[in-house]
């Protein structure tokens, strides 16, 4: 059994549990979900619809694309269902062999609008769009990686390991001096290993732009790693899946002020790897870096990490709130990245990828702080 067709069993036994008889899944503009690509290989643009007798088809928007990467028991195009949802939920019942009456679970984050469509004509079958069903399980199921999920990882983190190293002996020597020459070489060098390119928009942001998060824009013409504190924040995408690091690149002289948001990010950094390990609560790792903060008069505008995986963000969540009830378990890869940030003086994060195993933690990038 491959490891697609792996995926889709443990979806069926959910199903099985909800008593639902088929599914559906959306990945399209506006209605992204990367579910399709991690239970059928295909990289976007496509409907998929599973049935709880272990059945699957898929409907494509390219059909040559999906003969390439796709695999489900079904391709057949969109265009058979004149490019409707509707159409093809009711085409797929019909070719599948659902019977009337039957539950069928469509995308929680479909608009009200569209379930009152979908109710009206599709009458034949009970619609099911909800929290807490299939949908949402799968979720949970991806947060988890599969052996062919971690061959991936560890791949694409050497990848960025390399490019960190790139990234740093450049800017030594000056040969990337402003944010644009940073992200940029960035992206090339990612297409140049075979990656789709960067997971996400590069932040870069000098020292007079790294007091923000998330830098707006995310990169300009102004210089980089100039005297203070810059912040650069990538990932790279290989295979669907992406890493996510932040260094900061320090020039001196320095303040006493930017010297102690260094220090305490880095003792930050420390703790919460020091606590990582199957069943603690995220809660907790988090709210113990917020202590730490606290105790030097500084606060984290931020959440201490996040899950990655075919998204940027995904489960599980690290962050100081009330209704996170997530707990670290083996086989989830996710980030740790302290930050702080100030108006005047700049701000530094210091962000690595983690894997966490049945024996501890892998780290499985080499982010830092990096002074010139």
């Amino acid at each position: 059994m491959s490891h697609l067709e792996a995926r889709r069993e443990r979806v069926y036994d959910c199903m099985a549990q909800e008593g639902v008889s088929m599914i559906m899944f959306e990945d399209a503009e506006g209605r992204r979900d990367p579910a399709v690509r991690w239970l059928t290989g295909q990289p976007g643009d496509a409907l998929l619809f599973l049935t709880v007798d272990k059945q699957s088809i898929l409907v494509p928007w390219d059909i040559n694309m999906a003969k390439v990467y796709a695999d489900a028991d079904f391709i057949v195009p969109y265009a058979e269902f004149c490019r409707q949802n509707i159409q093809a939920i009711l085409g797929a019942a019909e070719f599948l062999k659902v019977p009337y009456g039957s539950r069928i679970e469509i995308p929680m984050d479909t608009s009200y609008r569209m379930f009152l469509q979908f109710v009206d004509q599709v009458p034949d079958f009970d619609i099911l769009c909800r929290t807490g069903g299939v949908h949402e399980s799968v979720r949970e199921l991806r947060a988890i990686k599969d052996e062919a999920e971690i061959r991936i990882y560890r791949q694409v983190s050497e990848i960025t390991n390399e490019i960190i190293d790139l990234l740093e002996e450049k800017i030594r020597s000056e040969t990337l001096k402003t944010e644009t020459d940073t992200a940029l070489f960035i992206e090339a060098e990612a297409r140049k290993r075979q990656c789709e390119g960067t997971g996400f928009e590069t932040l870069a942001a000098g020292p007079g732009r790294s007091f923000g998060i998330h830098a707006f824009p995310a990169y300009t013409d102004a210089v980089f790693a100039g005297p203070g504190l810059s912040i650069l924040d990538f990932g790279l995408k290989y295979q669907g899946y992406t890493t996510d690091v932040t260094l900061t690149f320090v020039r001196g002289p320095l303040t006493k002020q930017q010297e102690k948001l260094l220090s305490l990010t880095e003792r930050a950094y420390k703790l919460a790897l020091s606590m990582a390990a199957d069943g603690i609560s995220a809660r907790e790792m988090a709210a113990a870096v917020d202590a730490l903060f606290g105790k030097s008069g500084k606060a984290m505008p931020h959440a201490l990490g996040h899950g990655i995986g075919l998204e940027a963000h995904e489960a599980p969540f690290l962050r100081n709130r009330s209704d996170n009830s997530s707990r670290l378990q083996a086989g989830m890869i996710f980030t740790l990245e302290p930050g702080l940030y100030h108006a005047s003086q700049g701000g530094c994060r210091l962000e690595n990828d983690i894997l966490l195993t049945d024996s501890g933690v892998e780290v499985l990038t080499r982010a830092r702080i990096v002074r010139l």
